[in-house]
């Protein structure tokens, strides 16, 4: 009897609602809060379709996390001043922490970007280089978020560069820089990176009515000149070459994504740019996914701090936002009005989203009116621009 009186306790000590009650992590509630967190965000994945193929898998890897007993993620391998142990973690570590290792490292960001390369037609931008500008002015958010941050005492300056760069709205970008500067914040910054993304068509539309006129907005602009395949060809490599010179911290994210696009347009590698379209970047989206949602812990995630990051998220894609449309006026201006000012709104760096949303609006003022090439020029500016932000943020703090 006293037996079976014990294997009956061991099993109970050993169930997952023993160790959420009795858990040293998180009390019983956090852990319930968390997963009513998940349960949002596979809502808006599954119900709404905000970034399913990203949400979902983050939400994923926040409730296998968050899972009492589980043990599949320890943030104590990573989020350590000492040399990370590697050689521990493959041997005795959980299946999370053995796929964050591709976060850690940046491989993961990178190898989305030869993917996101290897879809983005830079053919607007290529034909107009002038969206450089506009991409350009759309990475202001990610400065004023930074100081932001830094001035609210709440944060390091290396927090603060990697909560200012979620106004580039561009996740891996986010990812990558929170990864090497606070990667106790990787979680709330990636969920408050990617949230902003799906809900671009929600935040932008009615900044872009309030920064340009009625106007303004049927202004028709004309068709972008042809161009070649050797411009096609010669664009990748003399980017990567140029920012190499420049800004060598953004090389990276920068060679990937233009490694990507070469395979698309050189017309000898058609297998390998399919691979990088589909297998590739499905396969490391979902590594990516789960990774980053694992590091959302209850005892990371909720704090003051986290509310902070979103709000301030928030902020720099708004700002970010204003500088694209406010330097598009002020072409529009130059131009003698040649220039629809919407396009300015695309010069954040979410693909293609962000285009659609100023073709939406233009042809809300006129139905006649197409836009969306033209808002792909900035929209592709502002993957490079937002990479070479972090390529500055990481030399100043890395």
């Amino acid at each position: 009897m006293d037996a079976l009186l014990e294997s009956l306790l061991n099993f109970w000590e050993s169930t997952g609602i023993y160790k959420l009650i009795n858990s040293v992590e998180a009390q019983w509630w956090q852990t319930l809060f968390m997963l009513g967190i998940v349960c949002v965000l596979a809502y808006l994945a599954i119900v709404k379709g905000f970034e399913p193929l990203l949400l979902l898998p983050i939400a994923i890897g926040m409730l296998l996390t968050n899972l009492p007993g589980g043990e599949l993620f320890h943030e104590n391998y990573f989020m350590t001043s000492d040399p990370i142990d590697y050689v521990e973690i493959l041997r005795h570590g959980g299946l999370l922490d053995i796929l964050y290792i591709g976060v850690k490292t940046g491989v993961y960001p990178c190898l989305i970007f030869i993917g996101i390369g290897a879809m983005t037609d830079f053919t607007p931008l290529i034909s107009n280089p002038k969206s450089l500008l506009i991409g350009a002015g759309a990475q202001f958010g990610v400065f004023v978020a930074f100081a932001g941050a830094l001035l609210s005492g709440a944060f390091t300056p290396e927090q603060a560069a990697s909560i200012g760069i979620i106004g580039g709205a561009d996740g891996p970008t986010a990812i990558t820089v929170a990864k090497t500067l606070s990667p106790e914040l990787l979680g709330a910054i990636a969920i408050a990176a990617y949230s902003y993304m799906a809900l671009i068509p929600m935040i932008q539309p009615p900044l872009m009515r309030l920064m340009t006129t009625e106007k303004e907005r049927k202004i028709k602009m004309t068709a972008l000149r042809q161009i070649s395949k050797t411009e096609k060809i010669i664009f990748p490599i003399m980017v990567t070459i140029v920012v190499a010179l420049i800004v060598p911290d953004a090389l990276v994210l920068i060679g990937c994504l233009m490694l990507g696009n070469l395979l698309n347009v050189c017309g000898v590698t058609d297998r390998l740019s399919k691979t990088a379209q589909n297998e590739l970047m499905n396969i490391v989206t979902i590594f990516l996914g789960i990774s980053v949602g694992a590091t959302a812990t209850a005892k990371s995630f909720l704090k003051a701090d986290t509310l902070l990051i979103i709000g301030l998220g928030l902020v720099a894609f708004m700002i970010s936002t204003f500088g694209g449309l406010l330097t598009a006026k002020i072409m529009n201006k130059l131009s003698g009005g040649k220039i629809n000012p919407l396009i300015g709104s695309a010069g954040v760096s979410a693909v293609p989203m962000a285009a659609r949303v100023a073709q939406v609006e233009g042809q809300k003022a006129d139905p006649s009116n197409f836009l969306l090439m033209h808002a792909m020029g900035p929209n592709v500016a502002g993957v490079i621009g937002s990479a070479v932000a972090a390529g500055v943020l990481l030399a100043r703090f890395a």
